[in-house]
């Protein structure tokens, strides 16, 4: 399945997720275990913290 096809389900959540990630990538660089940019786009995800 294609993204940009109308019937893509969550298109803008998986779009903000790219987001985040490259933003995380490009703060922290290459390198790291995947763990290591799971931890640092918890915050960024807003997963954790109490609203």
């Amino acid at each position: 399945m294609h993204a940009d096809k109308p019937d893509f389900r969550y298109k803008e959540l998986t779009d903000e997720c790219i987001r985040i990630f490259y933003r995380v990538y490009n703060k922290r660089g290459y390198g790291f275990l995947e763990k290591g940019y799971e931890i640092a786009m918890m915050p960024e995800l807003n997963f954790g913290t109490k609203q």
